[in-house]
């Protein structure tokens, strides 16, 4: 598989909420993760974000779905770049406070740059959290 394929296959086994087992094979180690989200903030690894998203995703915001609106990878710079929208709903434990059963539309974008072994060494996550807060009801 070359860079971009594992790219996706990282993106759709991460989104889809299948946890470290279903990533790691594309990741570089533990790989680093960054995010300017308050949310995400303290995590630096992306098997730090992947589990933490497993449980989100799959448990407080359960049922939740992701589109891609728009993809791309650049050779020169090993990069893949993946524009998506999140949607769901608070009806699971977790989070805050208890279910508010609010929805969230989300934008948010993936940078993961690439090793030369094609797998993913960094993924910068750059999404909106203040907005996602306050459409689910966790802030005013």
């Amino acid at each position: 598989m070359n860079s971009f394929e594992n790219a996706k296959s990282f993106f759709h086994n991460c989104e889809s909420c299948n946890g470290w087992d279903a990533c790691k094979d594309f990741v570089a180690g533990e790989g680093k993760f960054s995010a300017q989200s308050e949310p995400l903030a303290e995590l630096t690894t992306i098997r730090e974000y992947v589990d933490m998203w497993a449980g989100m995703g799959g448990v407080t915001l359960k049922g939740g779905s992701y589109e891609i609106n728009a993809s791309a990878f650049n050779e020169e710079t090993n990069v893949a770049i993946f524009f998506a929208t999140y949607t769901g709903s608070h009806t699971g434990e977790g989070g805050p406070i208890p279910p508010t059963n609010k929805t969230t539309i989300s934008e948010y974008v993936y940078i993961l740059t690439m090793n030369d072994e094609g797998k993913v060494e960094r993924v910068n996550k750059v999404w909106n959290s203040t907005w996602v807060m306050r459409e689910l009801g966790w802030m005013e």
